[in-house]
């Protein structure tokens, strides 16, 4: 188990996919209308380093109540320009697309946290501020100190994709089982 703290460098360069890791210090919640904000907008954090979670918390006042990750692809075309700022991490659940695991290639990884967790995230988290308010409670992007959040490694920086990996293992398996060959 390898344990990550923001801000990240090259650390981060060497896992592998599958590895199993821990994340501590500051990241950040961003969606769709907070990907496209950031685009027209410019970035309200120091991108360089940085941890990107796609999520859409519930906050209650001051705290997380449920922080799990949201479907990951839906920001495949808008992950370039994060990366090409120095952003290190990206979490999420369901992998990424083909041309992120290139742009990911050397730069950055993929971190994936499985769907169902939203509780046990919150439990890992603090609240420390919000960006883009008034993009709505999903949508925002809210700054958030992660003590130890378990992840493990689904895209790595060589271009190993664990949910790759996974399809074409369930494909091979299914054509045998069925003679669809």
């Amino acid at each position: 188990m390898t344990d990550l703290v923001t801000p990240l460098g090259d650390e981060v360069l060497s896992l592998r996919a599958g590895d199993r890791v821990t994340l501590s210090g500051t990241i950040y919640t961003a969606r769709d209308e907070a990907h496209l904000r950031m685009m027209k907008e410019g970035i309200p954090f120091d991108p360089k380093g940085a941890a990107v979670y796609h999520c859409g918390p519930v906050v209650k006042g001051d705290r997380l109540v449920v922080a799990g990750p949201t479907t990951s692809a839906r920001m495949n075309a808008l992950t370039g320009f994060l990366i090409d700022t120095g952003v290190r991490v990206f979490i999420g659940k369901g992998g990424m697309g083909p041309e992120v695991v290139e742009q990911l290639r050397g730069r950055a990884v993929y971190l994936a946290l499985t769907g169902g967790c939203a509780a046990l995230a919150a439990s890992r988290m603090l609240l420390s501020g919000v960006y883009f308010e008034d993009l709505g409670m999903a949508e925002a992007v809210w700054v958030i100190r992660a003590d130890h959040l378990p992840l493990t490694v689904g895209i790595d920086a060589h271009g190993g994709d664990l949910f790759r990996a996974v399809r074409e293992k369930a494909k091979t398996q299914f054509h045998q089982r069925f003679n669809t060959m």
